[in-house]
């Protein structure tokens, strides 16, 4: 390591490219002039020499130039404005008057002071003072700069995207490296990625071609020439930080007390502003609109979607962060999490998993730590609503079910829960796990109901380019049911085998068919036999489930509200009803969808867009987000489908009479869900222990309100008379 010594000369602040990097008939500003007309949204400032005027007026206060010839202005330009400041290199500056420039209670004058700038482009009416060392950036109209130790770009500047640029060897290419600590899933980094890119990239890793295509899109949608400057979008604020380099800010974002950022780009603007604080450190990443990031947070290797937030110290670290989430406090290393997350809490972390959204982690969750296995090759997969309770410790590798609830413990093996919506239990003292089936459906539809609507609710993006379903009620968990209840059939037909002494059938569909005549006719007698099951944990002890009868009934309630309500829906989009849409041709394969960055999506539509992102039919991302728009375009109708195509199972046939038996049914499960909300919610009110730290009712009832009173209680009961309006509607 060495300074190298330049001596004062006209030379410092040129030669940005270098010669073999310059096409022919340009010169070194020819990337410059076109980031120039974007930051100034095409307007193009109209340059002039200083007059000599105004160049003693410069130098009498105290400001210095390499040559005062390439310090070109606006007509409307003050020199009074400027002070005790040296320009290197071309320096192009706009309107600056005697103006006040505000932002909250924080203002600055206009102009520029105590300031080195080499080389940049400044719009109109900027403030810029105590800026130590301020490069190759270019500056929209009314921005604030203030105290920035160092603020540059570098000629070989990719503002966190994951490509390299001309001259550079691969070596420098930055990856992202989700789901495993080990490697082998990595994706490349890059300003428009949503959740549904990383997903399809970080999980169809055996097609070499897909792979190909991803890496080829990714080079095409971004460029690879050396030159472009750093940018900061008109009426952003960036003060009191310490080192900014190679970062593209956008408009009307707000930076103050960070004390790194290196190789980002920032998303912001008039609409969706984004924010960073205090004592952050952040590179190479990408940051989303509408981001908040404070107190001492800390990102490396990184992407954060639209509208989500780190807080607190958290750190994030070679993970992609979809939409709508929230991160404090703790540690998240090697992970995908699609939108809707939340983990508050310092003593938890979150390692090498792939989170499908509408996830929540509890204080003391440890889920996906390399210290319980042989390597750091582990991952863990969970599908949306996933919910490790308090002090829940999991290891590598395991799987779960949409909505799955993990009481407090320590789970010491591997974990593969195919049964949606269910309560696991370590009961140490028998020795064995214990899962209870659709255990949100019958104790907790307060909390079920509620998630649904509070994802949607607290959705602020202006922007959603990442389609979200939030329903707990989709084709996702109804493929999900079907699966558990076939299980749960098997699993039963097990146990009434060896109940009874009888030899087990080889053929596992007579044994299914034995379970499911019981499951349906003969509760009695199943709530009585131990029911196991299988494959679900690796070890040689027993997998317990509870209520095995109650949960097989309420897995058929959710399917014959999930396909009720959907159908209702599509109809009322499409003017469609139930004896014309019944003749719609549908098959098992509208059963099977993939959630892909919280967009739910067919199987058969998602392979189309797999095998044409292979054939190359979409040139960039931006293509192919715009394929995503159209199969979210078709969501209502594939949903309809599969919808129909569940009412098949449930009832084994489709006609106009079963239309009206599963909304009668739905008549009353829509009943049973608004009681439950309230009977679930009731609970915390009518809990003695509740009411042990206040003097009295009428205290708790200042504090607390009433059940009655409860915002969501009154929701539950007008989607209830929507719900039955639309009933009354479809059925006639």
């Amino acid at each position: 390591m060495s300074v190298n010594y330049i001596s004062e000369n006209q030379n410092y602040g040129y030669r940005f490219i270098e010669d073999k990097f310059i096409p022919d008939g340009k010169d070194e500003y020819y990337l410059r002039n076109e980031q120039l007309k974007t930051v100034l949204h095409n307007t193009q400032p109209q340059w002039q020499n200083l007059t000599a005027a105004q160049i003693e007026i410069l130098e009498k206060n105290n400001n210095t130039s390499s040559n005062w010839q390439n310090v070109l202005v606006t007509k409307n330009f003050d020199p009074n404005s400027i002070k005790d400041s040296s320009f290197y290199g071309l320096v192009r500056i706009g309107d600056i008057g005697s103006g006040l420039l505000r932002y909250h209670d924080f203002v600055l004058h206009e102009g520029i002071s105590n300031s080195c700038i080499i080389s940049c482009d400044i719009g109109n009416h900027c403030a810029i003072h105590n800026c130590n060392y301020l490069s190759h950036y270019i500056i929209g109209n009314n921005v604030m700069l203030h105290r920035i130790d160092e603020m540059d770009t570098t000629n070989h500047s990719k503002f966190g995207n994951g490509i390299i640029k001309e001259g550079e060897d691969e070596a420098v290419r930055v990856w992202i490296e989700p789901l495993n600590e080990a490697g082998g899933r990595e994706v490349l980094p890059f300003s428009d990625m949503i959740c549904a890119d990383a997903y399809l990239w970080t999980i169809y890793r055996d097609d070499k071609a897909l792979m190909q295509a991803f890496f080829d899109m990714t080079n095409r949608s971004y460029d690879l020439r050396r030159g472009f400057y750093g940018t900061v979008g008109s009426n952003s604020v960036i003060k009191s930080c310490r080192i900014i380099k190679d970062v593209a800010v956008g408009e009307c974002a707000y930076i103050k007390g960070a004390n790194k950022l290196k190789n980002l780009t920032i998303k912001s603007d008039e609409n969706s502003d984004t924010q960073i604080g205090e004592g952050v450190e952040l590179v190479n990443g990408i940051i989303g609109y509408g981001c908040r990031i404070f107190y001492g947070c800390k990102a490396v290797r990184f992407v954060m979607c639209n509208n989500s937030n780190l807080k607190y110290g958290a750190r994030l670290i070679h993970s992609i962060l979809g939409d709508n989430s929230t991160i404090s406090c703790c540690e998240v290393l090697n992970n995908l999490v699609f939108p809707g997350h939340e983990q508050h809490h310092n003593n938890s972390f979150l390692i090498a998993t792939l989170i499908m959204g509408q996830s929540n982690m509890a204080a003391g969750a440890t889920v996906g730590s390399n210290h319980n296995s042989r390597g750091n090759d582990g991952e863990i997969i969970a599908g949306r609503g996933f919910w490790p309770g308090l002090s829940s410790t999991l290891k590598h590798n395991s799987r779960f079910a949409s909505y799955t609830l993990i009481t407090k413990g320590n789970y010491p093996n591997e974990l593969n829960i195919p049964l949606p919506f269910s309560m696991l239990i370590e009961n140490p003292q028998a020795n064995h796990l214990e899962v209870m089936p659709a255990y949100y459906w019958m104790y907790n539809m307060y909390a079920l109901e509620r998630n649904s609507w509070k994802y949607q609710t607290r959705d602020k993006r202006f922007y959603k380019t990442q389609h979200i379903v939030t329903d707990y009620l989709a084709p996702d968990t109804a493929t999900e049911i079907i699966k558990a209840m076939q299980l749960l059939e098997e699993w039963t037909g097990k146990a009434i085998f060896r109940n009874l002494g009888e030899s087990m059938p080889e053929n596992l569909e007579k044994v299914a068919v034995r379970g499911r005549a019981y499951l349906k006719n003969k509760q009695e007698v199943v709530q009585k036999l131990t029911i196991t099951g299988e494959n679900m944990e690796r070890s040689k002890r027993a997998v317990h489930l509870i209520k095995t009868a109650e949960a097989y009934n309420a897995y058929r309630q959710m399917l014959v509200m999930f396909a009720v309500k959907t159908l209702i829906a599509y109809f009322e989009e499409s003017g469609s009803n139930f004896a014309a849409f019944m003749q719609t041709k549908t098959n098992k394969q509208d059963l099977n969808w993939i959630n892909i960055g919280g967009q739910l999506m067919p199987e058969k539509r998602f392979e189309q867009i797999r095998n044409e992102i292979v054939l190359g039919s979409f040139k960039t991302w931006q293509d192919l987000h715009s394929e995503y728009d159209n199969a979210w375009t078709n969501y209502k109708l594939d949903a309809a489908c599969c919808a129909l195509e569940t009412l098949k199972v449930v009832y084994s046939d489709l006609s106009i009479d079963v239309w009206k038996q599963a909304c009668d049914e739905a008549r009353n499960i829509r009943a049973y869900i608004e009681e439950q909300v309230y009977v679930t919610k009731l609970k915390d009110y009518t809990n003695a222990f509740r009411s042990c730290t206040y003097r009295n009712q009428k205290e708790r009832f200042a504090v607390l309100g009433k059940v009655e009173d409860n915002s969501f209680i009154k929701t539950a009961k007008d989607d209830t008379q929507k719900f039955l309006a639309l009933l009354d509607k479809y059925t006639k």
